[in-house]
């Protein structure tokens, strides 16, 4: 996967919601560090998990079809296993999210091309949090 540090930046720099699929209320996790992280950078973070009402003073979603369509998607953040990519990647196609980010450790080229061929960038295998600070870019700001 070639990534080029302009295309992250114009992602990263564009989003300002991003939904994040498995995000625990356990501080330790790191889907709670990483969406700890986007949220101090400015993003609005969307739960979803369906084991939890809220987490991080946002209420929690049990999917991503189940988050109201007037709330605007633009990047769909996966801390699932590999294996339970490709029901959520069904779901960020129907919700048009431009974005689908799997973070370290989860792959899964089927769902990958398959969200690809419906108009997704997929980036797989990959910390958005570690790319946001990396590429040191400025806090995003309120939501639009």
């Amino acid at each position: 996967m070639n990534v080029t540090d302009e295309e992250l930046r114009s992602v990263l720099t564009g989003a300002r919601t991003i939904a994040v699929v498995g995000l625990s209320d356990k501080p330790d996790r790191d889907s709670n560090e990483v969406a700890r992280y986007l949220q101090a950078q400015g993003y609005r973070v969307i739960p979803v998990n369906p084991m939890v009402t809220e987490v991080l003073g946002e209420k929690s979603y049990p999917s991503l079809a189940a988050i109201p369509v007037e709330i605007p998607i633009d990047i769909v953040d996966i801390f699932r296993r590999s294996d339970q990519v490709p029901p959520v990647v069904d779901e960020a196609i129907a919700r048009k999210a431009p974005v689908i980010w799997m973070q370290l450790g989860v792959e899964h080229r089927a769902a990958a091309a398959k969200a690809r061929g419906a108009g997704a960038i997929v980036y797989e295998n990959l910390c958005i949090m570690v790319q946001h600070r990396r590429l040191h870019l400025p806090p995003n700001g309120p939501a639009a």
